[in-house]
């Protein structure tokens, strides 16, 4: 077999060895369903609450705001449908950017599809989004902006706490797609008035077929 460097991180990552050997007891010993009343399945149910509280005080949330999802792709879906869903009331106004991650912008494009009307901000030269530009596109029946964190092809990191602080003076959700910054760089949901944020367990030396949504509770 030819020996592969791989420089493709940003993309995904190999599981590292000690992710691995944290994982083998719960597939080869205690793979009981978590939901199921005997002894070794409630183990699992426990190692579940654990990892969720751990991964909630790594964003300053409480665990009882973290749902796991099959990785990031479903978790941006979910926020951004749920999110038009549930304030179809108020009004049909999203704002988002024209680098962020086809999990946002092909959801963006069902929701216009199906009423909503959605804005698509610019970028910079580096990538980053003019703060005046967002400010100005917030409508009265604006009912969520989402910004990623760290761009998966150029790096760019937003200005999120900013970007947050905006959202909640106009009464906006602020949902950002975290999934290239979670591990990577500080995030706190108090400090950035983050309503909802997805990440991916692939992107940080996980496994795939793994990730979580934090949705605000108040």
């Amino acid at each position: 077999m030819d020996r592969i460097i791989y420089l493709d991180n940003a993309a995904t990552t190999k599981p590292a060895p000690e992710v691995l050997k944290e994982m083998e007891p719960w597939v080869t010993e205690f793979y009981g369903n978590p939901s199921s009343i005997y002894r070794f399945a409630q183990r699992s149910s426990q190692k579940i609450e654990e990892s969720r509280e751990a991964l909630a005080a790594m964003i300053g949330a409480n665990p009882e705001e973290l749902y796991f999802t099959g990785g990031g792709s479903e978790s941006d879906n979910w926020a951004l449908k749920a999110a038009a869903e549930a304030y179809r009331k108020k009004g049909n106004h999203l704002i988002t950017s024209k680098i962020e991650h086809h999990a946002i912008l092909h959801t963006c494009e069902y929701l216009e599809q199906h009423g909503y009307e959605v804005t698509y901000l610019d970028v910079d030269e580096d990538g980053i989004i003019d703060l005046e530009q967002l400010r100005k596109a917030i409508r009265p029946e604006t009912i969520l902006i989402s910004i990623m964190a760290a761009n998966n092809e150029i790096g760019t990191i937003q200005p999120v706490a900013e970007i947050g602080k905006i959202a909640r003076e106009r009464g906006v959700f602020f949902h950002t797609d975290a999934v290239q910054a979670f591990g990577h760089i500080p995030l706190n949901v108090e400090e950035m008035q983050i309503d909802l944020l997805s990440a991916s367990a692939h992107k940080i030396y996980g496994p795939k077929g793994i990730g979580f949504l934090y949705i605000r509770k108040r």
